[in-house]
C-alpha cells in the first residue's frame, strides 16, 4: 500500500462542485501578460492575434513531457473476453470461467520491451466489469474465479469460507474480498499486482485502464429485457452486434455485480474510500496516513471512484490512466451520468504527475484504431468547454475524429472556450482483436515499423496492444514480431548522422531544453547544418522544445547535392517528434532547415538523420 502525506488528507478534501482555475483566469481583462499553462482560457475580448498567442503559451504539465518522451506504450488486453474468446462482454459471465492455468507477466514484459516500448498499460477492468486485482467493491474479480485458489487445494476450511462469500454476494459486494485470505490463496492470484511488479522490474512504467462502462453492474431487470430483446431478433433471423451476442450467450444468467449502473441513484454524499467491513485500511485512514475525499455521488460514481483510491493508493505510481468515455446501452434506455469533474480532480489529488486519457492536460484519442496520426497534428487544442468538467473527446471543435483540431482556423471558431495542451495517442492491435482470438495472427514487423513512422513520426505516441492468450503468455509469432520490430527501429536509431554538424550541438545532444532558434526571437529562420563529412541517409527527424510549446506550422529540409539545392522535405507541424522517411537515400554534407512559419519563436531541440534497417 502506497503511503500519503497526512497533509494531503487535508488538501484533497473534495467539495461538490466547482472546478480548477486555470492559471489565466487570474489575469484581468483581455489584456494581461499571457503566461505559459497546460489549460487556458480564451476570454470573449481575446482578438485572434491574443487566441494565438495563447495557444503558442500553452505548454504541457511535468507529467506530459515525462509521457511524450515515452513514445511506445504496450496495451495489455487479458481478461474474462481471453476465456470467452469475444471482444465485448456481457457482464453476465461466470467468473469460473476465468481460469487460466499460469498467467506469465515476466515473459510479457520480456516481449513488449523488444518492441522498444517504455510503458505497459493493463486492462484491469473492460466492459464486462470483471475486476483483475481484489477490489472491495465487486464480487466479479479474480477472488471469486478458480484462479485466485491454488490448484489442488482441499482445504475445508477455504471451500467453506468461499461457498459463505458466494451466499452473502447479493447482499455484499465485499463478500469474496472478505475471504481472501482463507487459505490456498495463489500467491499470483493478483494479476494487476503481478504486472506492476513485472513491469518496474523490467524498467517500464505503468499504466491501468479502468473501463467507466460496467456491464456486470446492469440492474438486472434491465439485463433481462435485453435478452428478450436480442431473443426476437434471434427469432426474427436478424443478426447480432458482437454486445449482442454476449447478451445473447449469456442469457441464462444475470449481471454479476450489484446492479449500480444507470439507476438514477440518490447523489448524497459520500466518504472515498468508503469503508467495508474489516477494512484493513481503517487505522491508515484515522491515522491521517491516508486521504480521504467528501464527495456528491451517486451509487455507480461512488464505486468507481473507490476503485480509482484502490488504484493509486495500493498499486501506485500510475503514470497514465486510460478511461474511455463509452456509454454503451444508452441507445436501449439506460445510462450512467459520469462524474468526469471529480474523477479528474481526485486523480491529479492522489497522484499530480500521472496524465490522464481524456483527462485535463492529459492525453487524447488520436480519432482511429489505426494507430495513424495526422500530418498535422497539435498538442496545443481549443476546446469548447472547460477541459476540467468533460471527457475531452466531448470538447475538441468538429469531434476527436476531426480531420483538424488545431490549426488557425479552427482556433477562430467562436465557439472555442479553452486551449489545453493534449498530445495524441494512436492506439492499434498488434492483432485484428483486441483481446486474443486464435484463429488471428498478428501484424508483420514491416506493418509495425510503418505504424510507428506514423504515430511516432507524426507527433503522437504509439499505444500497441499485445493480447496474451488463454494460456497467460504472449504467443510466439507476437513476441518474434516485436523482437524484429524493435531491432529495427533501434538499429534505424543507433546513430545520428548528423552530430559533429558546425555548432548545432543543441539539436544532436538528445536533450529535449537545448535548442537552436532563429537570431532576434523571429518568427522564421534557417539552421544550416554543415556536417564534417557527406553522409548517406534516408530518414530525418526533427523536435521542437515542447517544454516551450508547439509553435512551427511549416518548415522544410533541404540537402546541397552535386553542387545544388534540393528541397527534401515539406511538414507542417514537427512537435515532439517528426520523422520523414525519404524515397530514396540521398548523400550530402550540407543541409539547412527552414522554418516558414510559426506561431512565436520556434525552438528546434532535434534534428538527426538516419539510414533505415529494415526490419527481418
Amino acid at each position: 500500500m502506497v503511503s500519503i502525506p497526512a497533509s494531503l488528507a487535508l488538501a484533497a478534501v473534495l467539495a461538490a462542485g466547482g472546478t480548477a482555475a486555470p492559471a489565466e483566469a487570474e489575469t484581468a481583462g483581455c489584456h494581461g501578460p499571457i503566461r505559459p499553462a497546460a489549460i487556458q482560457a480564451v476570454q470573449s475580448c481575446d482578438g485572434m492575434d491574443r487566441v494565438l498567442a495563447k495557444a503558442a503559451a500553452t505548454v504541457p504539465r511535468p507529467g506530459q513531457v515525462a509521457w511524450q518522451q515515452r513514445p511506445v506504450t504496450a496495451f495489455t488486453h487479458f481478461g474474462m473476453n481471453t476465456f470467452t474468446d469475444r471482444e465485448w462482454g456481457s457482464g453476465a459471465e461466470k467468473e469460473s470461467t476465468f481460469a487460466p492455468a499460469a498467467v506469465d507477466t515476466d515473459q510479457w514484459m520480456r516481449s513488449m520491451k523488444a518492441a522498444g516500448v517504455t510503458q505497459v498499460m493493463l486492462t484491469a477492468k473492460h466492459h464486462d466489469g470483471f475486476v483483475l486485482y481484489p477490489t472491495r467493491y465487486t464480487n466479479h474479480s479474480v477472488v471469486a474465479s478458480p484462479w485466485w485458489v491454488t490448484p489442488g487445494c482441499a482445504d475445508d476450511a477455504v471451500a467453506k469460507a468461499r461457498a459463505g462469500a458466494q451466499d452473502s454476494r447479493t447482499q455484499d459486494p465485499s463478500a469474496y474480498w472478505q475471504v481472501r485470505s482463507a487459505g490456498c490463496a495463489n500467491p499470483r492470484g493478483d494479476i494487476l499486482r503481478d504486472y506492476v511488479d513485472s513491469a518496474r522490474k523490467a524498467g517500464l512504467k505503468v499504466g491501468v485502464y479502468l473501463s467507466p462502462a460496467d456491464g456486470a453492474e446492469l440492474p438486472a431487470q434491465f439485463f433481462a429485457d435485453q435478452v428478450k430483446r436480442v431473443e426476437a431478433k434471434v427469432a426474427a433471423g436478424q443478426p447480432l452486434s458482437i454486445e449482442e451476442q454476449a447478451t445473447y450467450d449469456d442469457r441464462a444468467n444475470t449481471p454479476a455485480g450489484q446492479g449500480r449502473y444507470g439507476t438514477g441513484s440518490a447523489v448524497k454524499a459520500r466518504t472515498i474510500p468508503s469503508l467495508v467491513p474489516n477494512d484493513d485500511r481503517a487505522a491508515a485512514l484515522a491515522a491521517g496516513k491516508l486521504p480521504k475525499f467528501t464527495v456528491s455521488e451517486d451509487d455507480y460514481n461512488t464505486y468507481y471512484l473507490n476503485q480509482i483510491y484502490e488504484l493509486f493508493t495500493q498499486y501506485g505510481p500510475i503514470d497514465e490512466l486510460w478511461l474511455d468515455g463509452a456509454n454503451p446501452w444508452r441507445g436501449n434506455g439506460i445510462s450512467e451520468d459520469y462524474d468526469f469533474t471529480t474523477w479528474f480532480r481526485m486523480i491529479h489529488a492522489l497522484s499530480p504527475d500521472t496524465v490522464t486519457f481524456a483527462g485535463p492536460a492529459g492525453v487524447r484519442w488520436v480519432g482511429n484504431e489505426k494507430g495513424q496520426a495526422r500530418q498535422t497534428e497539435w498538442s496545443s487544442l481549443p476546446t469548447t468547454g472547460d477541459p476540467n468538467t468533460a471527457h475531452n473527446e466531448e470538447l475538441f471543435v468538429g469531434g476527436a475524429e476531426g480531420a483538424d483540431l488545431g490549426s488557425r482556423q479552427v482556433l477562430a471558431d467562436p465557439s472555442v472556450r479553452y486551449l489545453e495542451w493534449a498530445p495524441a495517442e494512436a492506439d492499434v492491435s498488434i492483432r485484428p482483436g483486441w483481446f486474443y482470438h486464435p484463429d488471428e495472427q498478428p501484424k508483420t514487423p514491416a506493418q509495425l515499423v510503418d505504424l510507428y513512422r506514423a504515430s511516432v513520426g507524426r507527433n503522437a505516441s504509439l499505444l500497441l496492444n499485445v493480447p496474451p492468450g488463454p494460456d497467460g503468455r504472449v504467443a510466439p509469432a507476437d513476441s518474434a514480431a516485436l523482437s524484429s520490430f524493435g531491432q529495427a527501429v533501434a538499429r534505424t536509431q543507433a546513430q545520428n548522422l548528423a552530430a559533429g554538424a558546425r555548432g548545432l550541438d543543441a539539436v544532436t545532444d538528445s536533450t529535449l531544453t537545448t535548442s537552436w532558434s532563429p537570431p532576434h526571437g523571429a518568427l522564421a529562420g534557417t539552421m544550416d547544418a554543415v556536417l564534417p563529412k557527406a553522409v548517406t541517409f534516408d530518414q530525418l527527424r526533427l523536435g521542437e522544445d515542447i517544454t516551450r510549446g508547439q509553435h512551427v506550422e511549416g518548415a522544410t529540409v533541404q540537402a546541397e547535392v552535386d553542387g545544388a539545392w534540393r528541397t527534401i522535405a515539406t511538414v507542417t507541424t514537427i512537435g515532439a517528434n517528426r520523422l520523414v522517411t525519404l524515397p530514396s537515400p540521398i548523400t550530402a554534407r550540407h543541409l539547412r532547415v527552414v522554418v516558414t512559419q510559426s506561431r512565436a519563436t520556434p525552438y528546434l531541440a532535434t534534428f538527426a538523420l538516419y539510414r533505415t534497417v529494415p526490419a527481418a
